[in-house]
């Protein structure tokens, strides 16, 4: 059948929608993205400030004015999908009030047709089975490399309608590169071959509706590899190596003979795993100083288990460890943390123990450890635990859901050895209530060895 009028031909170029249902038109890369009605898979994205989540809400709202339509937009966790500005409080902004009723209890919108929008979260690789025995026309994923691709495809089982309905069933994902589901992501929709799944590349300069010269001056402030991600949408800007290259670091089967200042840093996390979740580790590194001012790690303890287990680790370490290695924790902020590291003082009678609060943001924290690893500065000693740890080192991002527990307590570990100049001979003198004999580079407290203080 041809057309009847160019008015007709430029009909064809707008997405289906009912009418006065969004805010504003959408700009050209989410018109593109809203007009894959004939695919069931497509994806939006790339840089920050792309307008993937008023993208995501117009696909969402595409067909609302049929009754029966059921829409589920989701993020991993609820903090993601809940604070201000995030994609429930905007579409809440959209529609509450002005066309549809907001029910809190279930989060979701129903319009006057009856359709309906539900906001939830999976934070759990299992969390997805909570949507067994429902049915929606379209799943949309607000920051889909935060998913696996299990949880991807177990929810194409949730895609479903009735013979002869003539709503299409569409699977929609947003995202910028980055984070745990960067490499699926890119291979299912970026990379090319893809072409039954198409992606719709999205930039700061396509977002009429932002302040781009603000915006794009704070993005500039972020480590190479996210300015790269986040201004660029480079979905090639790879991890691997961003922070830490495993050849900076030099394996030796055995340590020097004189170290000082040995410490060992606990970055505590006490959940075990239960099957449906992935817990970070609680990680021990020990680390010493020698002469030559090189950075020896000369142990990783680490485990998952529940507090009594971490305990009973902590407590074993330090008698293998002795009492010439300070026993350094990290402290939680608030009255918690305080009581936390007061019971392990009691408990660890007769070691050197104190607390550490970590202070920046984990790149931050990194960044000086980093530079003496470059430098060639940071050795290991080598054991069953060096292999993990030079795989974590690698892909070490300091982005959220990427396991980086070894890194935090190396990092802690590295600036607890930098801060132990400020300890003086009375402060030891003190805690053992003993006399401090200097013997070359170790420090004599009553009858036991210990880190040579300033």
């Amino acid at each position: 059948m041809g057309i009847a009028s160019a008015e007709e031909a430029l009909q064809l170029l707008e997405p289906r929608r009912p009418r006065g249902i969004w805010p504003h038109a959408p700009h050209p890369t989410q018109q593109a993205f809203l007009l894959l009605d004939d695919f069931q898979e497509a994806f939006y994205g790339g840089a920050a400030g792309g307008g993937k989540s008023d993208a995501l809400l117009m696909a969402a709202s595409q067909f609302i004015d049929h009754p029966h339509y059921r829409a589920l937009i989701l993020r991993r966790t609820f903090p993601e999908l809940s604070m201000p500005g995030a994609i429930m409080d905007r579409g809440k902004d959209w529609w509450a009030g002005k066309g549809a009723t907001w029910n809190g209890d279930e989060h979701q919108l129903t319009f006057a047709s009856g359709a309906r929008i539900v906001f939830a979260h999976a934070q759990y690789e299992d969390d997805v089975r909570r949507f067994a025995g429902t049915e929606f026309h379209a799943i949309l994923f607000d920051e889909l490399t935060r998913f696996s691709e299990r949880m991807y495809r177990f929810l194409f089982s949730r895609l479903r309608k009735n013979e002869g309905d003539p709503i299409p069933l569409r699977m929609r994902g947003a995202s910028n590169p980055g984070d745990i589901g960067h490499e699926w992501v890119k291979s299912w929709f970026v990379d090319p071959g893809a072409a039954n799944r198409p992606f719709i590349p999205a930039r700061l300069r396509d977002n009429p509706s932002v302040d781009q010269v603000t915006y794009l001056a704070n993005l500039q402030m972020l480590h190479p590899l996210e300015r790269q991600r986040l201004i660029d949408g480079d979905w090639d800007a790879s991890a691997v190596g961003a922070f830490f290259r495993r050849e900076w670091f030099t394996v030796r089967d055995i340590s020097p003979m004189v170290l000082t200042k040995a410490t060992r840093y606990w970055d505590l996390a006490a959940t075990p795993p239960n099957g449906s979740n992935d817990p970070d580790w609680t990680v021990g590194v020990k680390m010493a100083t020698a002469d030559d001012g090189r950075f020896w790690i000369l142990d990783v303890r680490r485990l998952r288990g529940s507090p009594h287990d971490v305990e009973a680790t902590i407590l074993q370490t330090a008698a293998v460890d002795g009492p010439g290695t300070r026993v350094v924790i990290e402290q939680e902020p608030g009255a918690s943390g305080k009581h936390l590291i007061a019971y392990y003082t009691r408990i660890l009678a007769g070691y050197p123990i104190r607390g550490e609060p970590s202070v920046g943001n984990k790149k931050v924290r990194a960044a000086p450890f980093a530079s003496q690893a470059e430098a060639g500065n940071v050795m290991l000693v080598n054991g069953p635990w060096v292999g993990a740890f030079l795989d974590e080192a690698e892909m070490f991002s300091g982005e959220d859901g990427i396991h980086d527990d070894q890194i935090d307590a190396a990092t802690g570990a590295f600036k607890s050895l930098l801060g132990v100049a400020k300890a003086s001979q009375t402060e030891y003198a003190a805690q053992y209530k003993a006399p401090v004999v200097r013997r070359g580079d170790l420090v004599l407290v009553g009858a036991k060895y210990v880190d040579r203080p300033a």
